[in-house]
């Protein structure tokens, strides 16, 4: 075992402990036997071989070639290594105390259970103990996992241990099922297995509720310092009327920086109902100042418009350009697919420039309707300036107006008459309809009167 010890870190271990004076071997072996181990030599030999404590160990590479064993109790090491993968199995070691020796399970055994983690759980249970096994013994064992606040120890085999932090109980956990022997004794009361499992402490669970209390605490204020830092500025409020706050508003409205402020201000006061017989005068220069800045707000406009209309003709012009050159590659695209120059391309060549061209025509056409649309926007824009600077053309307009108007007028005049000749037509043909049907009355009853007549000839002609 002091190979691997060598090559984990140059840990230092007493090798006294390994060298173990055995008056009876036989005995000795026995007691291997009843433990679950071979049997090995006597004093200065190893307790179990290198196979079963440390397997794959190479001394002249003082590395491990083969699993590395897990050992969070070798003293220096201060953090349980990472868990290995799940497809290999997890070989644990003997581990030496000074009084006494701790065995591992059989590693083809399940993993020991253990109970649900309690939130902030920092106390183990540990049963199995040894009868023999004092409060120094179990001290010497577990504080290699980290500091130990205190350890509550019954008159049975088991005892409480309580850990400065919550990572040192996972440490502990570890030594659950390992077989516990003091010194080399075989008496059944000096040996134990032991069982480590999480238990629930009120020191703990008051510990844990304190701290999240306090992540609780600082998240709101985090939030609240971001809802503060995200909410907009509350407006500056807005004193009361005073002869002397009223002449420094005054002063404020003549200030073309301050006007805004100042216009709110005098808003404000209107509308609590600050004006009075006595302000009234106070109140009519204060707006009259308000309507001087009118002319200045409209030649700010006029300037704005300018730096438009500035703006749209450089893009016009920017554009214009583009357009010309999109033209000149277009046009050297067509020259290419003539009969002269088309014929020397390939055929990889030839369909690479018909795409270009495609997409130089696409481009081209989208960017020409694009200055047309400018155009048109413009042409529309100067006809209604037009239109409404020069009152020539208003009467021409109005003129136009009204000729549509007449136009329209004579329109519905005509139709209208047509409605009317058509009225008259479908009369006209009713009447006429009607004197047909009663001139066949007419002749029906003439033919009947006929007939009774005939018959009533030859009825006399018969008598006769």
């Amino acid at each position: 075992f002091l190979p691997a010890a060598d090559g984990l870190g140059s840990i230092a271990i007493d090798t006294t402990q390994l060298n173990m004076s055995v008056t009876d071997p036989t005995a000795w072996a026995t007691a291997m036997n009843n433990l679950g181990m071979v049997p090995v030599g006597l004093a200065g030999q190893q307790l179990v071989t290198d196979s079963i404590c440390v397997p794959g160990f190479d001394p002249s590479l003082s590395m491990m070639t083969g699993i590395t064993p897990i050992n969070p109790m070798i003293p220096g090491m201060g953090l349980v290594p990472p868990p290995p993968p799940t497809d290999v199995p997890v070989v644990k070691e003997i581990i030496h105390c000074k009084s006494c020796t701790l065995f591992p399970p059989n590693p083809n055994l399940p993993p020991p259970s253990t109970r649900e983690r309690p939130p902030g759980c920092k106390t183990v249970f540990v049963g199995g103990l040894p009868e023999n096994a004092t409060e120094e013994i179990i001290q010497e064992v577990f504080e290699q996992c980290g500091d130990i606040t205190a350890i509550r120890k019954s008159k049975k085999n088991f005892c409480h241990i309580r850990f400065a932090e919550e990572f040192m109980v996972d440490k502990a956990i570890y030594l659950s099922g390992y077989r516990m022997r003091l010194g080399s004794s075989t008496d059944k009361k000096d040996s134990g297995r032991l069982h480590v499992d999480f238990a629930q402490a009120r020191d703990d669970f008051y510990e844990w509720e304190c701290k999240q209390r306090m992540l609780a605490r600082e998240e709101r204020h985090r939030r609240k310092m971001e809802e503060d830092r995200l909410r907009p500025p509350s407006p500056p409020a807005i004193m009361h009327y005073s002869e002397h706050e009223a002449a420094l508003l005054a002063e404020k409205l003549k200030d073309d920086s301050k006007f805004s402020e100042a216009i709110t201000v005098l808003l404000t006061w209107i509308e609590r109902g600050e004006v009075n017989r006595r302000s009234a005068n106070q109140f009519y220069s204060m707006v009259q100042s308000a309507n001087s800045h009118v002319r200045r707000l409209m030649n700010e406009k006029a300037a704005h418009e300018q730096e438009m209309e500035q703006a749209k003709e450089s893009f016009k012009n920017a554009l214009t350009g583009i357009l010309t050159q999109f033209e000149q590659i277009v046009a050297v695209f067509n020259a290419s697919t003539r009969q002269k120059a088309w014929d020397h391309f390939s055929k990889a060549q030839r369909k690479n420039i018909d795409i270009w061209r495609k997409h130089s025509e696409e481009l081209r056409n989208a960017h020409s309707e694009q200055l047309m649309g400018i155009r048109r926007e413009e042409e529309m824009e100067m006809s209604d300036d037009d239109s409404g600077d020069n009152p020539s053309k208003k009467l021409r307009v109005d003129d136009s107006a009204l000729a549509a108007q007449a136009y329209a007028l004579k329109e519905e005049n005509d139709s209208l008459r047509w409605q009317l000749d058509a009225y008259r037509n479908e009369v006209e043909l009713l009447k006429q309809e009607k004197g047909q049907l009663f001139r066949t009355e007419e002749s029906l009853t003439k033919d009947q009167q006929l007939q009774f007549l005939q018959q009533t000839m030859q009825g006399m002609q018969q008598v006769l």
